[in-house]
């Protein structure tokens, strides 16, 4: 390839180590990036491909109070479980490391020191929430309160996940402790920054103009709408106990933030394996002609795009040269969700399928196989149990699957089993064109790969194939070989038919390995070759198997999936969801059960008022002139409201049950006389009137018929 990178650092993003992993992590990052990898094995790059275990942050220690053990235990259960998980998915790390160990404690603070010296942390003093029973800050995950949107009693510091909005401590109704159930305090607390707003003329020119015609549109998209909005300091620390303590004096109880020390985390990980294979680092990390790109989920675009490159920049070290970040995957029909068990975790799937009773490693391959035809490069796919089943039976049973297994018993049956002669004296135009649509393959395969095209590069596999079958169906050997008692000079017609069938056999272990290493690795078996021949430099090439060699007698590449398989596997997706419903009402009957300093629970009729209180409300007829999203916050809407005497701005969480453009014109019932709450960053001046319905569907109370904005309601 021309200007090819001296060497190569793939990473992929570092995943929690608080519970197992579904397929859409699988989907999103760590399958990309292995074929990716795979790819650049197979061209004898120089290569090395990096992730392992996000021990730190405030999931692990909550996970760990669920579970009633300590926070190192959670990571020592989790951690092995996942690296053995990905494992059997076929995931080649060159290392899986943890973010627990002494080496990447040692890097993260280095590297914390190293921008503290320099001048280029700021340090700044706000108030935050202190449970002084525990004598401890309270992070955002550790704080409890009534929901601003939807008066959920239990909507926590970062999130409601009832109504789905993204909340601060601030924002909530009657905060307490989950620590000790207390009303928190505010306390004064100093914390570094990294002052992001000093570099958004760097991250511009970088971002939106050097990268503007090779990084995917929605990883521009989203880093353009942060840069446009304005980029904030960013706190680098924060007060925990659990995490990477803050290297300098003045900072005692304090931790590095998860978000700047997992990133480091691809460093100390680059950093072990060298020191295992007895190499330098340094290259991968310093050296401008070493390649870094990131396989991520788009959740963690402004992490790796903006906030990680800052950071590498002012340390000294190279920056990505790309982010090939995925859309979300969703499950029948619904977004994945942990807590109403609504997923296919990594592990599910390794128990129900990859069983040697029941197709073995070969079934790993059949869901990497699907995951990459409806991998969310552009945009959320869905993963469907049917789409799974189709996909293995109409695709690589009945294509890929088919063609290798008919040209390995075809040559057992017409060839003696060994790899017969090609008379270039009879070839035709079909011959030709088989060699042609070969070699045509390489070149848009390797094209599509360079260019992270990983699902429109299978298909190209997959349709070299469909036109291998084609070939083979128009030549029809077996036909041929009926009439060679009579013309016994045919048989070079089925010698070349088969001698090329069995190249492209050959051919498609090549192409295929990086997709499916398994079913690359199986064909290797039968064809009696060593794993050499996957070598790039030998894809397109028409001499990889010798004449005369004695080929081993065929095995199904797959096996077809039954319908009682999937019915089973849709039926138990159903019966989670339900038991986590169930669970859910139990919790939040237990809540309200509670006589601790919790919030007071959700009741059927309000405490009884008195008129003149009712009286206090201004309720106003408003009309809404525009709505649009609010940037990072998927439950958000902006509204601009005409009162009639003015228009004002409110925020409303109702984003996932109306577009925009669905409610523009409508009229609404406002609360025109509520103080200005600040919600993501913009002052709601107001609040609409809506009713919910069983379902959890919300509705707008409006008049019936339209009136002028402005009109009171009584």
């Amino acid at each position: 390839m021309m200007n090819q990178p001296k060497r190569y650092l793939i990473t992929a993003a570092l995943p929690y180590a608080n519970g197992l992993k579904h397929i859409g992590h699988l989907a999103g990052a760590y399958l990309p990036a292995d074929i990716y990898v795979r790819y650049l094995r197979a061209q004898k790059r120089d290569v090395v491909f990096v992730c392992g275990s996000d021990e730190h942050g405030t999931a692990i220690p909550i996970q760990a109070m669920k579970e009633g053990i300590t926070a190192q235990g959670i990571i020592d259960k989790y951690h092995p479980v996942i690296q053995q998980n990905f494992e059997d998915m076929g995931i080649s790390f060159d290392i899986y490391h943890r973010t627990s160990a002494p080496i990447h404690h040692e890097t993260a603070q280095e590297f914390f020191k190293a921008l503290h010296d320099a001048g280029e942390l700021e340090t700044k003093e706000t108030e935050q929430y202190y449970d002084e029973e525990a004598q401890t800050f309270l992070a955002d995950r550790y704080i409890k309160g009534t929901c601003p949107v939807c008066a959920n009693p239990g909507a926590y510091g970062d999130q409601c996940e009832k109504c789905g909005t993204s909340l601060s401590p601030d924002e909530l109704i009657n905060p307490v402790s989950t620590l000790s159930g207390k009303q928190p305090v505010k306390k004064k607390t100093t914390h570094w920054y990294l002052p992001l707003n000093r570099h958004e003329e760097f991250l511009r020119e970088w971002i939106l103009k050097e990268h503007k015609d090779d990084w995917r549109a929605n990883v521009l998209g989203q880093c353009k709408s942060w840069i446009d909005g304005g980029l904030q300091p960013r706190a680098v620390t924060r007060d925990l106990d659990w995490g990477i303590k803050v290297p300098v004096e003045g900072a005692e109880g304090k931790v590095l933030y998860v978000w700047f020390d997992a990133p480091i985390g691809y460093i100390s990980a680059t950093k072990q394996w060298a020191l295992d294979q007895g190499k330098d680092w340094t290259p991968y990390w310093n050296d401008k002609e070493t390649k870094l790109v990131h396989f991520i989920g788009k959740d963690n675009i402004v992490f790796h795009c903006i906030i990680f490159p800052v950071m590498l920049k002012l340390h000294g070290n190279i920056l990505p040269a790309n982010v090939p970040a995925n859309e979300f995957m969703n499950l029948e029909g619904d977004k994945m969700s942990t807590s109403r068990n609504w997923k296919l975790e990594m592990q599910d799937y390794i128990n129900d399928f990859i069983r040697p009773e029941n197709g073995g490693s070969q079934m790993a391959d059949v869901l990497r196989y699907y995951l990459t035809t409806i991998a969310p490069e552009s945009k959320d796919s869905e993963f469907t149990w049917k789409g799974f089943q189709d996909a293995n039976n109409s695709e690589l049973v009945s294509i890929f699957g088919n063609f290798v297994n008919r040209t390995f018993v075809l040559m057992h049956k017409l060839s003696g089993g060994k790899v017969p002669p090609y008379h270039n004296a009879i070839a035709d135009d079909a011959d030709k064109k088989l060699g042609a649509d070969i070699a045509a393959a390489k070149t848009n395969i390797e094209r599509l790969l360079e260019e992270y095209k990983f699902r429109d590069a299978l298909f190209e596999v997959i349709d070299l194939a469909r036109k291998g079958n084609k070939y083979m169906q128009d030549k029809e050997p077996w036909i041929v070989a009926k009439g060679l008692a009579e013309n016994p000079e045919k048989q070079q017609l089925i010698d070349n038919c088969l001698h090329l069938c069995l190249q492209l056999t050959a051919n498609l272990a090549i192409f295929i390995n990086p997709f499916l290493p398994f079913t690359a690795h199986k064909m290797l078996g039968m064809m009696k070759v060593v794993e050499k021949m996957l070598g790039w430099e030998n894809a397109g090439s028409l001499k990889l198997l010798s004449v005369g060699y004695t080929l081993r007698a065929p095995e199904l590449l797959f096996r077809k999936i039954e319908d009682a398989e999937i019915t089973a596997q849709v039926d138990k997706l159903k019966a989670g969801l339900a038991a986590a419903t169930e669970q859910a009402k139990q919790n939040e009957t237990n809540n309200k059960v509670e006589t601790t300093n919790t919030p007071a629970p959700e009741a059927p009729v309000k405490p009884e008022i008195q008129y003149d209180d009712f009286a206090k409300l201004d309720l106003k007829v408003g009309t809404i002139v525009t709505a649009e999203k609010v940037e990072k916050a998927d439950k958000l809407l902006k509204l601009q409201v005409n009162l009639g005497f003015e228009t004002r701005t409110i925020v409303s969480g109702i984003a996932l049950h109306y577009k925009p453009e669905e409610i523009t014109g409508k009229q609404v019932v406002v609360v025109t006389n509520l103080a200005p709450r600040k919600m993501r960053g913009i002052e709601s001046q107001g609040m609409i009137l809506m009713a919910e319905d069983n379902n959890g569907k919300l509705h707008f109370v409006n008049p019936e018929e339209n009136i002028n904005p402005g009109a009171g309601v009584s």
